[in-house]
């Protein structure tokens, strides 16, 4: 039997039934389900089957709105400014469709160390005409934010970065940058994927444009639901490419064009929305909510500070940066024959991953304990005496 601390947060790990059988420290990557998922998406079969057609007046066409609006309290952002999409990649696509790279503005301003999804995608708006600036790190995959506020000039028409970098969790400092774009007339588009649901800010204080992410991670909400928040007064001048029927002001009047955005947050969507996966998405959405990101991210910086004192007592290398504040939610550890300790660990019901070129990825969350915390370290201490040997 594990002890547990004295730890508030603890009280909502009953929330949690994976806890009971593994060490879940793979949160940066796939969250633990809430018990209140299985019972939700026993509500939508329900609701299906016996409303039928019903359901969207009476459920589901609201639905996306509603959840979203949880998302808005996280970000400290107003109500109705956040639009669910089926993952980050698609709510990226539908803000930069709205973008013109125009020939006296054709940049768009990212890192060489976002997540590849993005940058892909940031490859094809090159057929688009848009000019991709991609920042590289300077030593390492650590970035430097004075080199991304050098990139930006008056030919950037938008700022795409991370907030949190996924390899190393190096948090970047997001207000010089955004401060940097709003003065050479360029848009910030946030990826904040690692940092959502683990680290506190507020879109309105840092005059972010667009933000967008996903639930698979520190939202614990699992696959299918992405978002995306457009600021109040840029939203209306936006026109996404990339949109559908349910963006329309009056969808159900089918009306063939031309297109009629909806004015608020819906103007965002595409077609029929994902209600099943929206809906599984809500309870850790609440339950983050109901915590609320600064209380979470004190506990995350306490037992990831925990973790690099005891990797540096057992010789392992630290990838993450040390300082708190340039810290996100993980710990990552350049270990011998990263791919072969993951697959050893999780064998033994120990969930963390790996990542080329850095090593082992571990993340504590809200629901640890701390004597998990040591165990994991202990683990994968054996774990790499065993691939050594």
């Amino acid at each position: 039997m594990r002890r547990v601390s004295a730890d508030p947060l603890l009280e909502w790990r009953r929330e949690f039934p994976t806890l009971e059988h593994t060490l879940h420290f793979i949160s940066h990557s796939l969250g633990a389900m809430p018990r209140g998922v299985a019972e939700a998406l026993a509500g939508y079969a329900r609701m299906w089957e016996r409303r039928g057609i019903r359901a969207w007046e009476e459920e589901w066409f609201a639905l996306p709105t509603e959840v979203g609006n949880v998302l808005a309290r996280i970000l400290d952002a107003e109500p109705g400014t956040v639009s669910l999409h089926e993952n980050d990649t698609i709510a990226h696509a539908i803000a930069l469709s709205a973008v013109e790279f125009a020939r006296e503005r054709p940049r768009l301003v990212c890192s060489a160390e976002d997540f590849p999804s993005e940058l892909y995608l940031f490859e094809g708006l090159e057929r688009r005409g848009a000019e991709v600036v991609r920042v590289a790190a300077r030593h390492g995959h650590t970035v430097d934010e004075a080199d991304l506020i050098a990139a930006i000039d008056e030919r950037t028409a938008v700022v795409a970065v991370s907030h949190v970098l996924f390899r190393t969790a190096q948090v970047l400092d997001l207000a010089p940058i955004a401060a940097r774009a709003r003065a050479a007339g360029a848009l910030t588009l946030i990826d904040a994927y690692q940092s959502v649901g683990v680290l506190p800010f507020s879109v309105r204080e840092l005059g972010i444009d667009m933000l967008a992410g996903g639930s698979v991670k520190w939202l614990c909400g699992g696959p299918g639901a992405g978002y995306l928040y457009v600021r109040p007064g840029l939203r209306e001048r936006l026109a996404p490419a990339l949109t559908g029927w349910m963006a329309h002001a009056a969808p159900f009047e089918f009306d063939s064009g031309p297109m009629r955005p909806d004015p608020g947050a819906r103007r965002f969507w595409t077609g029929t929305p994902a209600i099943p996966a929206f809906i599984a998405a809500r309870p850790g959405y609440e339950i983050v909510a109901a915590i609320g990101p600064a209380a979470i991210r004190e506990k995350s910086l306490r037992q990831t500070g925990r973790m690099i004192e005891l990797a540096d007592a057992q010789g392992m290398r630290v990838v993450s940066p040390r300082d708190p504040a340039r810290r996100g939610g993980s710990v990552v550890l350049d270990v011998p024959q990263a791919e072969r300790v993951c697959a050893d660990l999780l064998a033994q019901d120990v969930l963390l991953d790996h990542r080329p070129g850095v090593g082992l990825r571990l993340a504590p969350h809200f629901y640890t304990t701390d004597d998990e915390v040591d165990e994991v370290v202990r683990r994968v201490r054996a774990a790499v005496e065993r691939a050594s040997a």
